[in-house]
């Protein structure tokens, strides 16, 4: 009988450790399903036709003010996502875009591969690069945007441990690329747009400065009007979905 009393015990007690097992690996799978759900914002879920114009300055700055009277000419205002090093080139250009009433924001501080730093790297460069532009234009960074759209879970949590948000865009108008031409830029973008949709351009692309006024009569004829992306996303109180919209709770 005592061999059986103690026999009990060593089954409740190994059927709790199992339980325990169970429970630990159910909470370890949920944790990392929980993690692989980190996501930067690609687009904004609403029923208003509003949208945000965005662009990524790394290199050459000799439209800046082109773009700028562009945007202002149709009541367009934009958001920049410059490199800390382009702003040491150019500080002139970047306190310009920000006087004119457009947004600037971080796109690193070299542009590297985000994926291939240690959170400490990381954060270096997003806070040099913060530094820079606030030393400018006098506003601190909210926003980031990866340098190749490189991201993963550790870049999402570092950028919002610091209290920044990462932004994509689900509208690339592709005109970086030596095949683009005003046409094909025209026609990404004006097709492919929605109600909340983040476009991506570039400052310095051949054929950007041709497109942009034809996209802007275009789209505003189709009722949209044109807000910074700070302003176009959600900043409490939402959830980001499996393809990357923010939607509120």
């Amino acid at each position: 009988m005592k061999f059986l009393i103690l026999t009990r015990k060593h089954l409740v007690m190994a059927g709790c450790l199992l339980l325990a097992a169970i429970i630990g690996t159910a909470i370890s799978v949920s944790a990392f399903a929980k993690q692989e759900r980190l996501l930067p914002i690609y687009c904004v879920k609403t029923e208003e036709k509003k949208i945000a114009l965005t662009f990524d300055a790394a290199w050459g700055a000799d439209d800046t003010d082109t773009l700028i009277e562009i945007l202002k000419r149709y009541n367009a205002p934009a958001t920049f996502f410059v490199v800390g090093e382009w702003v040491d080139k150019y500080p002139e250009e970047v306190k310009r875009l920000s006087e004119a009433g457009n947004d600037v924001m971080n796109h690193s501080a070299n542009h590297p591969y985000m994926t291939s730093l240690s959170e400490a790297q990381m954060k270096e460069q997003l806070t040099s690069c913060n530094s820079k532009i606030e030393a400018v234009t006098g506003k601190k960074p909210t926003l980031f945007r990866c340098p190749y759209g490189d991201y993963d879970n550790k870049v999402v949590s570092t950028v919002e441990s610091i209290g920044m948000k990462t932004l994509q865009w689900d509208v690339d108008s592709l005109d970086w690329q030596e095949s683009a031409t005003v046409e094909s830029i025209v026609s990404r973008v004006t097709g492919k747009v929605k109600n909340g949709s983040i476009v991506l351009f570039h400052n310095d692309a051949d054929h950007t400065p041709e497109a942009l006024p034809i996209i802007l009569e275009k789209l505003t004829a189709d009722g949209y009007t044109f807000v910074k992306a700070a302003d176009l996303i959600y900043w409490d109180n939402y959830e980001i979905l499996n393809d990357g919209t923010q939607s509120r709770k």
